[in-house]
């Protein structure tokens, strides 16, 4: 695998180069650039297998680099490494087709992982055709693949074998299984080909597609592709054992099938905003007309009271809500779907970190990411929230009474900690005396109350700090400091820097 780095920072960009010669001594590093610009005109002259990108990079970012690249023809693969987690940097990403986002500081495991993952498309990409032209699968599969250049000899052998003509139009049907691709592949392959062979008339080929966790049949020999399509639409759901997104479009020639199956696979993510069953057809999937997607901000501050409050009843809830939010009857721009769902799940990750929720720390918000951007189904996205409610949840009940009063303080520092409540009113709250409940904090945390809630509140500054532009008297104002100066008084004492400092070093 020929490797293209393009990093403007020197140490991390020979970091990356170490690392992947540590990962598999036979990645090959073609070149390494120090901004987008330089990485376009390297790409132009080495044509590597993959291109690992920062975002942030002067003359030309990293996903205007990757946009140039993709316009210009070339297939390389894509793994953008970005210090940012906010959403533009992965909405940009999910436009590009680009599957693998990882934040920095980089984890082994997750670099490994997509390493991995660009490894197993690329093979699946450059699979060896045939010594001779073939079988029709094996034809068909490399027309897929970018890699037969369709001759005069090709064209006769399909004709005269198997009545291909090139001069016809050729129909593309994706099923997209997704997660249920590797136990549903074979019997959804077997089931769109019966059903395809009660229409009489046509002919057909059949394949599964590893890397696009999708079985894609080729119909040709169609007399009416009009009535054909509403067929599909009306018959070929019901006959799949899962649940599948299913595109339908049209390509002039047999050089065309390639270039058509690229225009669909954007819009498959169209299956996210209608109802169940809907034939995603291209090009009249263009015209869909969308309502304005209203990002709920309610929900979000219903469900961080109740994740401060531990109501695991509540947390549910309120996640199903959310997915209900978008299925009710509104037509929705999949891309704002997934934004939503980005910012919601970012929303209550950080709110149970903050909380000190074991389980919401073990997230790996890069995998996370990544199934939200490569979703093409709702139950996909109900995964998701299936999962983090089932994480909320992973510290359990305690029984222990004084265990749980000391939560349900925590609890409560988490949500009221920017307006500067104090011992006295937690304990008000509670119903306990302030001493019982500084002793009994001490006792169960190892730090008094004052310690606890100050380290609280120079955490959640660290990350506006590096999270945000916010100035330094917002950022004092947020986490419960009225005075700018004390607020950088105690921020240094507490971590050795001042807060401009801080920010400096890790931006």
């Amino acid at each position: 695998m020929r490797i293209l780095i393009v990093e403007d920072e020197i140490r991390i960009s020979e970091g990356i180069e170490k690392l992947l010669h540590k990962i598999d001594s036979e990645y090959v590093i073609a070149g390494i650039a120090a901004d987008g610009l330089e990485g376009l005109q390297m790409c132009r002259q080495l044509n590597p297998d993959l291109i690992i990108t920062d975002v942030q990079m002067p003359e030309m970012d990293g996903l205007k680099m990757l946009e140039a690249v993709y316009a210009e023809g070339f297939a390389a693969k894509a793994i953008v490494i970005s210090a940012y987690s906010e959403f533009e940097y992965a909405r940009g990403a999910m436009k590009l087709g680009v599957t693998e986002y990882l934040l920095k500081p980089v984890n082994l495991s997750e670099f490994t992982n997509a390493l991995e993952n660009i490894k197993r498309q690329i093979m699946e990409d450059n699979r060896k055709k045939p010594d001779k032209v073939g079988t029709l699968d094996q034809i068909m599969r490399e027309l897929i693949g970018g890699r037969l250049l369709v001759d005069e000899d090709t064209k006769s052998y399909l004709f005269n074998n198997y009545t291909v003509s090139d001069r016809q139009q050729f129909i593309l049907i994706v099923a997209y299984l997704g997660d249920r691709y590797e136990t549903g592949a074979v019997s959804g392959k077997s089931s769109l080909s019966y059903s395809l062979s009660l229409y009489e008339g046509i002919s057909y080929c059949s394949l599964e597609i590893e890397y696009l966790r999708s079985v894609i049949s080729i119909v040709y020999n169609c007399q009416n592709p009009t009535d054909f399509e509403r067929w599909v639409q009306y018959h070929l759901f019901g006959s799949l054992a899962y649940n599948a997104a299913i595109g339908y479009t049209v390509a002039e020639s047999l050089t065309q099938i390639r270039s058509a199956l690229d225009r669909l696979l954007p819009y498959m993510d169209w299956n996210l905003s209608f109802e169940d069953s809907v034939l995603i057809s291209y090009p009249k999937i263009t015209q869909v007309q969308t309502s304005m997607c209203v990002y709920p901000q309610d929900l979000e501050a219903k469900m961080k009271s109740a994740i401060c409050a531990a109501n695991h009843k509540k947390e549910r809830e309120l996640l199903q809500m959310f997915s209900d939010y978008f299925r009710d009857g509104k037509v929705y721009d999949p891309h704002e779907i997934k934004e939503s769902y980005v910012r919601f799940i970012w929303a209550v990750i950080e709110t149970a970190k903050g909380i000190g929720n074991s389980g919401a720390a073990n997230i790996s918000q890069q995998k996370l990411l990544e199934r939200i951007m490569n979703a093409r189904m709702r139950e996909e996205l109900s995964d998701v929230c299936e999962m983090i409610a089932s994480t909320l949840d992973q510290n359990g009940d305690e029984s222990d009474s004084d265990n749980l009063t000391v939560r349900r303080a925590k609890s409560m520092i988490g949500e009221f900690y920017h307006i500067g409540i104090t011992l006295d009113e937690i304990a008000s709250r509670l119903d306990i005396t302030p001493e019982y409940l500084g002793t009994l904090f001490h006792k169960e945390t190892g730090v008094t109350f004052s310690t606890y809630i100050k380290n609280f509140r120079i955490q959640k500054a660290k990350e506006l700090l590096i999270g945000t532009s916010l100035k330094l008297y917002e950022i004092s104002d947020r986490v419960g400091y009225s005075d700018p100066k004390y607020f950088s008084k105690v921020f240094r004492d507490t971590t050795g820097q001042l807060p401009a400092d801080y920010r400096k070093a890790f931006k």
